[in-house]
């Protein structure tokens, strides 16, 4: 996929985010709506940004612990636009 391609998947996604409590109150945040992008290297990089553990299930990125207010600078910066980012708390 060239760079202009990879540039308009990016702003036309319609991505959510959300929180929700797991088995013994444990917090997880929900990234979804990742169509057509790389989702392993997502959830990678933002792993490291907020230095925690995380999954990808579904087309879904999990990460552990409450990230809601984080995460929308985070995909901002790797370049998703802001109006597409729905945050869920």
């Amino acid at each position: 996929m060239r760079t202009s391609q990879r540039e308009m998947t990016r702003e036309a996604q319609r991505i959510r985010v959300r929180s929700d409590r797991r088995k013994y109150g444990k917090m997880v945040t929900i990234v979804d709506g990742l169509d057509e992008v790389d989702t392993q290297k997502i959830a990678k990089d933002l792993r490291q940004k907020l230095a925690c553990g995380g999954t990808v299930r579904n087309a879904k990125i999990e990460l552990q612990g409450d990230h809601v207010n984080k995460i929308k600078d985070i995909l901002m910066d790797m370049g998703f636009s802001e109006g597409m980012i729905d945050i869920s708390i």
